[in-house]
């Protein structure tokens, strides 16, 4: 059994290669350049550890785990669109360095491209890959479309904000899972387990995102906190002080995300730690990840073959940057 680094490496090794034609550049470079970043592939490695799970790593593992990192990057290349974002990774967004209708062109072709890699699997698994990789695209849209209608609603319940998560996140990352599941021969019933565990851990990972940002250490977070707080987005935590948060409570809150002072940040950790939506997150995020593991656990398989996906699960979420 390979350990998520080792999985890694391997997949870094098969993607590092030109993935779309040389011409025409303007449509094409673009795409090469968002990918040159690189990045942690964790959904793409979760393929291939989904694999691995159940037999020996199958190669068209790596033409699927191919078809899930370029369809993550279409998603990323739009949201920065629509996000207006300049930077990503400290790197100029590719509709900043290229242009707008650019960036929403070479965004579909890496979306056709990802179709490709998966036209290459084997006859035997195609069908259900593909019909979870459209159902996965479709429910990532439904989540992003989602986040955009509550940055207009006033009032998001703690179920919808869950939702949107796991539509937008966490669905791919069980999918990925599935994936590699099914190319390394599960059963519906593994298929369905391995899914929930990548479902849970996605909405766990979430919860510690929204933990970070807002109490994480910037030395060690690689970014100045309270990014969300300064965006009025509306997190786990906000929802949280929200709804547990006194009369008084609110009216302040509601008021510092329509004034935005110069200690907004500060002001707003005050309340939120008053209504301990600090320990509140921490819990959430500890029973996510138990029903991921519990999941993990009820996969009929050798627990040593589990043991990979367990500790990346408990690094992943208890990693404080």
């Amino acid at each position: 059994m390979q350990t998520f680094k080792e999985h890694a490496a391997a997949f870094a090794t098969y993607f590092s290669t030109r993935h779309f034609p040389e011409s025409p550049a303007t449509l094409y470079e673009p795409g090469e350049y968002f990918l040159s970043w690189g990045g942690k592939r964790i959904r793409p490695v979760m393929c291939l550890m989904g694999n691995e799970l159940f037999g020996e790593l199958n190669p068209d593992s790596f033409e699927a785990a191919s078809a899930i990192e370029l369809f993550h990057n279409f998603t990323l290349i739009h949201d920065d669109i629509m996000d207006a974002a300049p930077l990503r990774r400290g790197m100029v967004t590719v509709h900043e360095k290229y242009g707008q209708n650019t960036a929403i062109l070479s965004g579909d072709v890496m979306l056709i491209r990802a179709y490709e890699h998966i036209a290459k699997i084997n006859t035997l698994y195609m069908p259900r890959i593909l019909q979870l990789f459209n159902r996965t695209a479709r429910e990532v849209c439904e989540g992003q479309q989602l986040d955009i209608d509550f940055e207009q609603n006033s009032s998001v319940s703690l179920d919808e904000y869950i939702e949107m998560i796991t539509l937008k996140t966490s669905v791919l990352l069980a999918a990925s899972l599935e994936t590699g599941a099914i190319l390394g021969g599960a059963s519906e019933g593994n298929c369905r387990h391995i899914y929930e565990f990548g479902k849970n851990l996605g909405i766990a990972f979430q919860v510690q995102d929204d933990y970070l940002d807002a109490f994480g250490d910037p030395e060690k977070f690689g970014k100045e906190v309270g990014g969300d707080i300064r965006q009025n987005k509306k997190t786990f935590l906000l929802l949280h002080a929200l709804a547990v948060s006194s009369p008084e409570q609110q009216q302040q809150l509601y008021g510092l995300m329509m004034r935005n002072p110069a200690d907004k940040v500060a002001q707003v950790l005050d309340i939120f730690r008053a209504c301990n939506a600090d320990e509140w997150a921490r819990e959430l995020k500890e029973k996510y990840l138990a029903q991921a593991l519990r999941h993990l656990d009820e996969i009929a398989v050798l627990n040593v073959r589990k043991a990979p996906l367990k500790e990346l699960a408990e690094f992943l979420i208890q990693r404080d940057q």
